[in-house]
């Protein structure tokens, strides 16, 4: 790979590395409302004892979950990410 593609693709890796973690910001923020909605869904369930609020509470839940594994995929993207750019980073030394 030349020099000019190593930067290229660093460039890339770099630009790619920036939008994820600003989406991990974001999903972040959303994560600490779902986690504060599923909370008092879950105790409006125990108090009130009530089918629909059992429903509320474990739709919550489910959405908190899916939230949870979607920002553990992410987190794992930006590993890979990193581990790319510096691979890239790398490779510009030794040329």
């Amino acid at each position: 790979m030349t020099r000019q593609a190593v930067e290229r693709s660093l460039r890339e890796v770099h630009a790619r590395l920036v939008k994820a973690r600003e989406e991990l910001a974001v999903l972040d923020e959303q994560l600490g409302l779902l986690v504060d909605a599923a909370d008092d869904a879950r105790l409006r369930s125990l108090v009130s004892e009530t089918p629909g609020a059992a429903h509320e509470s474990s739709d919550a839940q489910r959405h908190l979950e899916a939230f949870t594994r979607a920002r553990r995929a992410l987190v794992e993207r930006i590993g890979e990410l990193e581990r790319r750019q510096d691979e890239l980073l790398e490779r510009l030394d030794v040329d």
